[in-house]
């Protein structure tokens, strides 16, 4: 089938729709994931997926992903109804700049102009068919440029992620998917305020024996960054096949509470918005040498736990008011052991501790209220990952 035939029979879907009089955004959709699939096959990408995406609220996550049907992210696809002429105002609307900050590939569309985005700048435009005719006459639009739609198509599935990433790069990419993740986390911790679900079961038990104080807005900011960070570790772990269903079999047995909630991310019944957040980033680890990384760090002579160190370049980009507030900086090991050293010996002459920092009653990470919330932190700081944390 041609380019023009393709086109044509997608247009004449549109109108089908258009014709019932009471169509919604929604009602598109599968003409538009079916033109999407078609264009894919036709390019001798038959391996692609069109997945739907569900979008409870406007705040929500794009439309559609399209992907490999295993672990590989092609891009994503926002539609706007076809009577939305106006995508210059969408593509500044507040909804439009989160999305272009957060993924590389990206096309927004109205099912007739297409638009298509590389690292949040516009590369490409095509128009298909005329909107007036489709939403005022109701009647199939003549195909216009299809050689252009395609062109622009066939771009937006050749996309890959680079595979040379520097620390820094690397950060970038985590931080700006991290705090889209946050968000998506937030939202749905609300969603089940009214029938408690799995988020919520870990919220209330983070804020039981981590921190009591913790709002939602911290647990989703908490809980982003250790899904994140945990991945991280995972990879740094992993062989060359790596996804979010792989790593559950990279978390050590000896961290049990980071392998419980590695068991609801990687094996669990994700909800479809945060399932694929997590597989976003899964992707982005995925093609990064993530041991390289820290074998780099490791020579520039950040001590023997660069993945540690790795965290402050994180933080620096994921929330660069939030590391100079907690002060998040690389100490060179020489001066840890000479503050570890001083505070072993204080104990022991100023404070009568005998075993100085193994004394029963002190810990490593600030004031801990009870029993469970001393183990939940002795966890934490074993993982070598530095849970974020709001409150002391």
């Amino acid at each position: 089938m041609t380019a023009k035939a393709l086109f044509a029979k997608y247009l004449k879907d549109l109108c089908a729709v258009a014709q019932q009089g009471d169509a919604r955004e929604e009602s598109y959709y599968p003409a538009l994931a079916d033109m999407l699939q078609a264009v894919a096959e036709a390019s001798g990408r038959k391996h692609v997926r069109v997945t739907t995406l569900p979008k409870p609220t406007d705040a929500g996550n794009p439309d559609f992903r399209l992907w490999n049907g295993r672990d590989r992210i092609v891009g994503y696809v926002e539609a706007k109804k076809p009577t939305e002429e106006r995508l210059d105002l969408v593509e500044e609307s507040e909804q439009l700049r989160r999305y272009r900050a957060t993924f590389p590939n990206l096309i927004l569309t109205n099912f007739l102009e297409f638009r298509l985005y590389r690292n949040g700048e516009r590369v490409e435009t095509a128009l298909l068919g005329r909107p007036l005719v489709l939403n005022q006459l109701r009647t199939t639009p003549p195909v216009e440029r299809p050689d252009e739609l395609y062109a622009l198509l066939d771009r937006f599935l050749d996309f890959a992620l680079p595979k040379a990433f520097t620390a820094e790069s690397l950060a970038v990419e985590l931080a700006k998917r991290t705090r889209f993740l946050r968000d998506v986390i937030e939202e749905e911790l609300a969603r089940e305020q009214g029938a408690p679900g799995l988020l919520s079961g870990f919220f209330e038990a983070f804020r039981t024996y981590l921190i009591g104080a913790l709002t939602p807005q911290d647990f989703a900011d908490l809980f982003a960054q250790t899904i994140t960070y945990g991945l991280f570790a995972a990879r740094t772990r992993a062989g060359d096949e790596f996804s979010r269903r792989t790593a559950f079999d990279n978390i050590p047995r000896t961290i049990g509470v980071l392998r419980d909630l590695f068991r609801f991310i990687s094996l669990g019944d994700l909800p479809e918005g945060l399932a694929w957040c997590v597989d976003d980033i899964a992707e982005v680890l995925a093609v990064a040498d993530a041991p390289g990384i820290l074998a780099r760090y490791y020579r520039e002579g950040k001590g023997s736990a660069p993945i540690v160190h790795f965290y402050e370049t994180f933080l620096a980009h994921y929330d660069p008011a939030e590391r100079e507030r907690r002060g998040v900086y690389y100490t060179p090991e020489p001066v840890v052991g000479y503050i570890v050293r001083s505070l072993h010996g204080l104990l022991k002459s100023e404070f009568g501790q005998a075993d100085g920092l193994a004394s029963e009653g002190v810990t490593r990470m600030g004031r801990v209220r009870d029993a469970g919330a001393r183990d939940a932190a002795q966890l934490a700081s074993n993982w070598a990952v530095s849970l974020p944390r709001k409150h002391s």
